[in-house]
């Protein structure tokens, strides 16, 4: 007889964890959430105590249909979701799902009372141990969790909801608002304008390379006269002190030497992990998540089988346990020896709002080397779990001891004494760098030291000047971010949550609101233009702090400290007062027609600034839509243009000249993309699509494939992007893009979002050949009330997005309230 039912989120983790209960447990993937809100409409009324309408995901009715099979035969089902908010809404979503599975009135009267039936079971790691201890001590579903995710979940959509259409109208359709993915946004926009405002300052370095009695030479540099540091502005200044050392006598003032000592970083993070994969992988936050999902879910090592080989990948937590730390311990004794192995275990601080129920990211054993295990991994898998294991082995080592010494130096020019300075460093005794070093943003002050190699050297002594080298330089404004700084900047702001990083930066990138120039954001046109609208239309909804703000009540709600329904009427409050606002007030940028100082190249007349699909242009103010014969002339604005005085620019792209005229090719937006075109145009009508030649690289996704649990994809094939299993060919699994309506005319598929061969979009029937129905306009699952058709359509006229009848005898007709998906 089976002891019971046991439900996760994928198939490798299924596996991992059928291997360590045995044949009495089924245990079966629900492949991610099985529940979410309608896409089709807001699914939360807001005059109802924000009551929400949670659905069966399109697609997932199968995998519904399955488990409620299997859960007609159990007395137990253990919901076993990831440890956090979101496991904890899916294993909610399961139990209400399955709930008709109760095999007896008793059995389900009892599983209404959430008692009993359905178990609740965590670990941090998918090892034998941990998974058979969570099995030991099941408990009930903490809805605590369950709200704060919901109230999270429930934010977005409000925000999403509301707020995209107001762009769709004002701006361009296929936008979208987020309450955090937009503050996210801000923080690069305000950080380019940083950038363009910024006013280089000219100064100059001088250092003086000297010699000793005993070898080597070394470099000092000028800090000022006397005791008082001073700058020096420009040549000028530097040519004058320069004249006045070349005849100098130089002598050492002081000499100090002290021990500095260097700890070792904690464990990992999940910022801190995105962050260091960044900056020595090269890896996106999304890619290094990924693999640190498959490493924690399970790889097949020959013989063991399936392992979990990294503790739960979404933690705020450096805490450890005592068995591992025990075992880590032990590890750095038998293999670095005694003087790496601290007396007492080093302890590490959590943030205050980090959730101490979870540890640190870390090896499940760190007697698992990643040479040990090599051969089982892919290269990237290797790579993280190195980074990883040397992380967490680095943590418990003793720090790394280094002599600093310092030295003053006197250059005695007449009545003036000019003041340079020389800091070296030597390592004594390299503690946990002998296994791992951290990174970090911009030069590193501690190896610039270890550069300057000194030689024994002594008060009074005197120096024999070798040369002078002046430099000059400029104030460097602050760099963008890359993915690495932004997610630092993110946490340290308290915006988002270490789990929502790769979601929000992939968003922001997918809407085209930035584009990465040299690994680094940049904020496109539109990006600039939807930051504004938006901050200043709502001030209180995308304010950093406030976004913080709103961070901390939802740990509050999961605390149980608050309520959830309370946050988001607070919330509301604020919100309906802005959307009101924007609603009458919002600028209609598809309207614009800024005047220019620029002259028609055709007809003389001004140019005015307009916006059209692909962002801003320049239009002959000649022109009337009504009079063929006026002027039609038009050419891009360079804002649309990447910045070519742009160091980052510079590193990825060089001068392109047309194969045909040899004029320069530009960037240019069409109705199908970006495409490069020939400057001599109409003369040379020369273009090259920008992928040309190049295979576009594949984007992996985290969305698991329903039919054999690996990640998908998205693809490019002769008709455009799809998603596909990252499996192909073993699994040729093609993901459908159902659109939450019933197909009208067979009553059983579900109709879904297709791409034709010219590359235009329709709607079919997901039955088809069965069933034949297409629809070139998106159907809604809303009756015609004028003549009761069995769905209506979304239009797009010029006037605006209207709902329409699709009955060519009935014209009902009203506008539309596009709900656009907001990531």
């Amino acid at each position: 007889m089976p002891k019971g039912l046991v439900i996760v989120e994928s198939p490798a983790k299924a596996k991992t964890i059928q291997k360590y209960l045995g044949k009495g447990y089924t245990v079966e993937a629900s492949l991610g959430h099985v529940k979410d809100l309608p896409k089709s409409t807001l699914g939360v009324d807001v005059d109802n105590d924000f009551e929400t309408e949670y659905i069966v995901i399109p697609g997932k009715e199968k995998v519904v249909a399955k488990l409620k099979k299997l859960a007609l035969g159990m007395d137990t089902i253990y919901l076993a979701p990831d440890p956090d908010r979101e496991g904890e809404a899916i294993a909610a979503h399961l139990a209400e799902e399955l709930g008709d599975g109760a095999k007896s009135k008793k059995k389900k009267k009892k599983q209404e009372n959430g008692h009993e039936r359905f178990r609740r079971v965590t670990f941090n790691e998918i090892t034998q141990r941990a998974v058979r201890e969570a099995f030991e001590r099941p408990r009930d579903i903490d809805q605590h969790l369950v709200d704060a995710q919901q109230a999270r979940r429930v934010l977005d959509r409000l925000v999403g909801y509301q707020v995209s259409p107001l762009l769709w109208d004002k701006v361009r359709r296929g936008l979208s608002a987020g309450r955090v993915q937009t503050v996210a946004l801000r923080l690069i926009v305000e950080r380019e304008r940083e950038i363009k405002a910024f006013e280089k300052k000219e100064y100059w370095t001088i250092d003086a390379n000297l010699a000793g009695p005993k070898p080597p030479a070394f470099d000092a540099r000028f800090l000022g006269k006397g005791e008082e540091k001073i700058e020096v502005p420009n040549e000028e200044a530097a040519t004058k002190i320069r004249t006045a050392l070349e005849t100098a006598d130089w002598l050492v003032r002081s000499v100090e030497k002290k021990e500095r000592r260097r700890n070792a970083a904690p464990p990992f993070t999940t910022s801190k992990l995105q962050q260091d994969s960044s900056r020595k992988l090269r890896f996106s936050v999304k890619r290094t998540m990924m693999i640190a999902q498959r490493l924690y879910e399970g790889v097949e090592l020959g013989e063991e089988g399936s392992i979990g080989l990294i503790t739960y990948m979404r933690t705020d937590s450096t805490r450890v346990s005592n068995d591992a730390l025990a075992e880590l311990r032990e590890y750095i004794g038998s293999n670095y020896g005694p003087a790496y192995l601290p007396q007492a275990p080093n302890t590490y601080k959590d943030k205050k709002d980090a959730q101490g129920a979870h540890e640190a990211i870390r090896p499940t054993s760190a007697m698992r080397s990643p040479d040990q295990i090599k051969q089982y991994l892919k290269e990237d898998e290797f790579k993280v779990y190195s980074l990883i294991w040397q992380r967490f082995v680095a943590s418990q080592i003793t720090p790394a001891v280094f002599d600093q010494t310092t030295v003053d130096i006197d250059a005695k020019s007449g009545s003036d004494i000019f003041w340079f300075r020389v800091t070296g460093s030597v390592e004594k005794f390299d503690g946990f760098l002998k296994v791992y070093k951290e990174s970090r943003e911009g030069k590193d002050e501690e190896d610039e030291e270890l550069k300057h190699k000194l030689p024994p050297l002594e008060t009074g002594q005197k120096l024999t000047l070798k040369s002078l080298n002046p430099e000059q330089h400029f104030t460097e404004p602050p760099p963008r971010y890359n993915e690495a700084s932004l997610v630092k900047e993110l946490e340290e702001r308290g915006i988002g949550r270490p789990s929502t990083y790769s979601a929000i930066l992939s968003t922001i990138q997918e809407r085209q609101y930035v584009q990465k120039l040299g690994g680094k954001f940049s904020p496109t046109e539109i990006g600039l233009v939807v930051t504004d609208l938006l901050v200043e239309n709502f001030p209180d909804i995308f304010d950093i702090q406030y976004t913080a703000r709103l961070e901390e009540e939802l740990d509050e709600i999961e605390e149980g400290k608050e309520g959830w329904t309370q946050a988001l009427g607070d919330f509301y409050k604020k919100f309906e007062k802005d959307l009101r606002y924007a609603q009458k007030h919002m600028e209609n940028v598809k309207r614009m027609e800024k005047p220019t100082d620029e002259k028609c190249e055709r007809c003389g007349s001004p140019l005015v600034i307009k916006w059209g699909k692909h962002g801003s242009f320049y239009a002959c103010s000649s022109y009337d839509k009504e009079n063929p014969e006026s002027c039609t002339f038009t050419k891009e604005n360079p804002i649309n243009l990447p910045d070519l005085d742009s160091a980052d620019v510079q590193e990825t792209t060089q001068e392109e000249y047309c194969e045909n005229c040899g004029r320069v090719m530009v960037l240019k937006r069409g109705r199908f993309g970006q495409f490069m075109a020939c400057t001599g145009y109409p003369d040379c009508k020369t273009t090259r699509r920008l992928d040309q030649g190049k295979k576009v690289p594949d984007i992996p996704l985290e969305e698991l494939c329903p039919k054999c649990g690996r990640n998908l994809m998205i693809r490019h094939g002769r008709y455009g992007e799809f998603t596909s299993c990252s499996g192909y060919p073993d699994c040729k699994y093609v993901k459908q893009n159902f659109i939450g309506v019933k197909c009208p005319l067979c009553k059983e598929g579900d109709l879904v979002e297709k791409k034709a061969r010219k590359g235009n979009t329709f709607y079919g029937c997901g039955n088809y050949p069965k069933c034949k129905f297409t629809s070139a306009n998106k159907p809604t699952a809303e009756k015609c009330p004028a003549c009761g058709s069995e769905f209506l359509v979304e239009k797009f006229l010029k006037a605006g997005p209207v709902i329409a009848c699709p009955n060519k005898e009935c014209d009902f007709e009203r506008p539309a309230e596009p709900a656009p998906a907001v990531g």
